[in-house]
């Protein structure tokens, strides 16, 4: 037989970490994000100003 032992944390100590390996690209991927939708917006070329509002048209969002 045989036998083993367990060890259970209290039911309120879970500790989550994050590491910068897990942070950076959470981090890069909304400043791109971010620049995306910056330069959609405000882009002085009249096709991509109005492709990205058609497309938050299409996607039920409301713009106005």
């Amino acid at each position: 037989m045989i036998m083993t032992t367990s060890t259970l944390a209290p039911a309120g100590a879970s500790v989550e970490t994050h590491t910068q390996a897990q942070t950076l690209p959470l981090m890069m991927a909304a400043l791109l994000g971010l620049l995306v939708i910056g330069f959609v917006g405000f882009s002085h070329i009249e096709a991509v100003h109005n492709a990205g509002h058609d497309y938050r048209h299409s996607m039920a969002f409301p713009c106005h």
